[in-house]
């Protein structure tokens, strides 16, 4: 009988696991719809802006190249990963930095590569390294535009100072719900035109191209880093309700082979009590 309460034990957890991982697949579901929107929102904004940026940065030449399209000679990198800061995800977290642990190794082996973390799973993976220069994981206690913006002045400010002569930005785009994308950006320097070549679309400056660029792309890199950050949140919560899917699927699927092993154990048991009693009345009767 200890054998049939061991059991009935494990039936036990393993229903209360199921309860909270069904909780947690039905909260992530609430929040992924709202910030699914949120992205889907932005996003064709986004994309055109920054194509309007990089067509008009394309048609300056010399003195008039913007600060922030300077390409030096690539000695300090700065990465920015993106994570969350709670697991149970699946691979969402893992994926990222396993990126850029790759891009450390491999792209970027022979340079001074440092991170700004945003997330902490991504500053407890990196902070071991000591080239962590800034955690921002309380971001995501409060993700506005205003926030964002913060952390992308600093960015661009260490670049135009030149401690570093590239930043690049590693984060999960979202697609659906079941589909993320492990997506690596050039941050800054602010990346050319495919071919080097401007779009043949015509444009009339008010007051000049050059004033207008200088005020356009620090808006373009604040709307930049905000769509990757709001990219991995949508990411978090669609990996998160697929993965709690997953883990309440496995869960029923024990409780229902436990529940058939205790059924069979106290099948097993109650027959050799009969085996038992019955054993005892033959000898009796003898």
């Amino acid at each position: 009988m200890a054998n049939l309460k061991e059991i009935r034990n494990r039936i036990s957890s393993v229903s209360s696991t199921m309860q909270i991982t069904s909780a947690m697949k039905m909260v992530s579901a609430a929040k992924l719809k709202k910030a699914q929107d949120a992205i889907t929102g932005m996003r064709p904004y986004s994309d055109k802006l920054t194509e309007l940026l990089q067509n008009l940065s394309a048609t300056l030449e010399g003195d008039s190249k913007s600060k922030y399209a300077e390409v030096r000679e690539l000695k300090k990198v700065l990465i920015v990963p993106i994570t969350s800061n709670r697991g149970l995800a699946g691979a969402f977290n893992s994926n990222i930095i396993k990126e850029v642990t790759r891009l450390t190794s491999e792209k970027y082996a022979n340079k001074d590569v440092s991170y700004l973390t945003i997330g902490k799973k991504a500053n407890d993976a990196f902070k071991k390294t000591n080239k962590v220069i800034a955690n921002k994981s309380d971001l995501f206690d409060d993700l506005t535009f205003e926030n964002v913006s913060e952390i992308a002045e600093v960015l661009m400010q260490k670049f135009i100072d030149g401690e570093f002569d590239r930043i690049e930005i590693v984060y999960n785009q979202f697609k659906n719900a079941a589909t993320q994308f492990v997506t690596t950006e050039q941050f800054l320097p602010i990346v050319p035109v495919e071919g080097g070549q401007a779009s043949d679309t015509f444009y009339i400056f008010e007051p000049s191209q050059e004033e207008i660029i200088e005020q356009l792309i620090p808006k373009s890199l604040k709307t930049q880093l905000y769509k990757g950050i709001r990219d991995s949140f949508a990411s978090e919560h669609g990996a998160r309700m697929t993965a709690m899917h997953k883990a309440t699927d496995n869960a029923k699927e024990l409780r229902d082979q436990l529940k058939l092993t205790y059924n069979k154990a106290r099948q097993a048991a109650i027959t050799n009590e009969i085996l038992e009693i019955v054993g005892g009345a033959e000898a009796l009767n003898n």
